[in-house]
């Protein structure tokens, strides 16, 4: 009965009903973000305090996407879907009406408990709903949601708080919340192989990858400020993160139920197609965050026409990503156009790192636009790709894995490129002073020619002492910028060793990929 009524469904409306959570989950990773400043003086919060409403959300979120596929297959995927909507739909609205900092950062755990299971849910319906020959279709909508949110939820995030408050950030989520479970109790139903059952749970498992991830991803969010291994509390949490994932890699290769099924790496393209994933998302989300700081730190530019810069790309992302999917339907391989979304990204990723403090309006907008055609050539090809193989059976759980391995190449990403620019600016630093002394003649030269400009014919001590802080402050401008240079050069060797891994994708076959039973 539920598989005729599954089979009736048209496949748009199964694709609108699970991409709308999905969307509004996935901003909701990137929509706080600008809102931080408005809830610390709020709730009287302090800077550490108020980044936890980061935090919390992204390791209840980690924690939970791996092991979607094994609590579908516990509690059948609907009810799974339907109680992960209501999770994340009331706690967004206890986030809302928070009264104190402690009370938003438990509703962000809780929401991010939710949250963490519609991503790979609507990526495991999408496949399973469209048929093999569409799957480029597929990957392509669940795309536009995926890529394109993160990018929309800084703008939507602070045009909320300067025209209402921070709480509507969380309140928005209501209506579209219930939207979503109408639209779940109406049109998705479990496919015949999606059967509750009671299986023994795999405590260890469960255990050790929470705290894993957990650590992990706190590491990640908080390393930056922390200085890295300079602090004792990172230095104890990346130590029980490895130890924790190391034991839980060995632990469920070994179990008879585990909550993640490991061996599907056993299958050569979902193997690669996860390597590419995490190391073009590290890439991607790492430029992503890079470009903003580079336009308002250096650039001048405010938020509005650094969101007119970075909106470009995001629009060629959601045009390139149908047309992929239509040209795999009639016929092109997906490893073509990966490898074609690949060197368009190296390209971008190059392109960047030849910006400089002259740079006009179009020349900072044309690489972002070359960034978001790849990432449409990317994505879409990739995941019809990676699950080329994988049975049915299966989906839920690979979907877990491969997009536990996007998030987490996002938040590297991050960590890295942040973490470059600050160690490679400091660099520069060091090496544009030491040409900056009272010694040289083009130093006296210039000041010189400063105070004149200041409107002094003969310069006092203090009007060269202000001319020789406009040097420095240009000189940390100018090192700032080589700095940017050198993270989007390091992304653009990354990208560039993921062309043979492509290429190499062209071969696999399917493989006996063990099940779960």
């Amino acid at each position: 009965m539920e598989d005729s009524s599954y089979k009736s469904v048209n496949k748009w409306i199964v694709a609108a009903t699970v991409i709308l959570p999905t969307f509004i989950e996935v901003m909701d990773t990137s929509v706080v973000n600008v809102s931080l400043p408005h809830i610390q003086g709020s709730l009287s919060a302090g800077v550490d305090e108020v980044t936890w409403v980061l935090t919390s959300y992204l390791v209840s979120n980690a924690i939970i996407i791996p092991i979607t596929g094994w609590l579908s297959s516990i509690f059948g995927r609907k009810n799974y879907l339907l109680f992960s909507l209501v999770i994340f739909t009331a706690s967004s609205v206890a986030c809302g009406s928070a009264p104190s900092i402690e009370m938003l950062i438990l509703a962000r755990i809780l929401q991010g408990l939710g949250g963490g299971g519609l991503q790979p849910l609507s990526q495991a319906i999408l496949l399973e709903t469209f048929p093999q020959k569409e799957h480029g279709l597929a990957m392509a909508v669940f795309g536009m949601g995926v890529v394109f949110a993160p990018i929309l939820g800084p703008v939507v995030g602070g045009w909320i708080t300067d025209n209402w408050t921070w709480r509507w950030v969380f309140y928005i989520n209501l209506p579209i919340g219930i939207l979503a479970i109408l639209l779940t109790m109406a049109f998705i139903y479990d496919p015949p192989y999606i059967r509750r059952k009671r299986i023994s749970i795999d405590y260890w498992g469960l255990g050790l990858l929470a705290v894993g991830l957990g650590c992990l991803q706190i590491v990640l969010d908080k390393g930056e400020r922390e200085d890295w291994f300079e602090s004792s509390f990172i230095v104890t949490l990346s130590i029980i993160a490895f130890v924790c994932l190391t034991t839980f890699i060995i632990v469920e290769l070994r179990s008879k139920n585990p909550v993640v099924n490991l061996k599907i790496f056993k299958d050569r393209s979902f193997a690669l197609g996860n390597i590419i994933m995490f190391t073009g998302f590290f890439c991607i989300f790492g430029s992503i965050v890079l470009l903003p700081l580079y336009l308002q730190k250096l650039m001048g530019y405010t938020a509005f026409w650094a969101g007119l810069v970075l909106g470009p790309g995001g629009i060629a992302s959601l045009l390139v990503m149908p047309i992929a999917g239509n040209l795999m339907k009639k016929g092109f391989k997906a490893h073509h156009l990966l490898a074609v979304g690949i060197i368009l990204l190296d390209v971008s990723f190059f392109m960047m790192s030849h910006f400089n403090l002259s740079a006009d309006f179009v020349s900072i907008a044309i690489p972002r636009i070359v960034l978001g055609f790849g990432m449409g050539l990317f994505f879409v090809p990739l995941g019809a790709a990676t699950y080329a193989n994988i049975p049915k059976e299966e989906t839920g759980n690979a979907s877990g894995i491969f997009n536990l391995l996007r998030n987490l190449g996002g938040s590297f990403g991050t960590a890295t490129g942040t973490t470059i620019l600050s160690q490679r600016s400091q660099f520069h630093q060091n090496f544009l002073v030491e040409h900056v002394t009272p010694f040289k003649p083009a130093l006296q030269h210039k000041l010189y020619q400063l105070s004149h400009i200041l409107g002094s014919v003969h310069p006092t001590y203090y009007e060269m002492k202000k001319g020789l802080a406009l040097i420095y402050y240009e000189v940390l401008r100018q090192a700032s910028m080589l700095g940017f240079n050198d993270a989007f050069w390091v992304f653009g060797v990354m990208t560039l060793v993921l062309v043979p891994m492509a290429v190499m994708m062209k071969g696999a076959k399917a493989s006996s990929v063990p099940q779960i039973h």
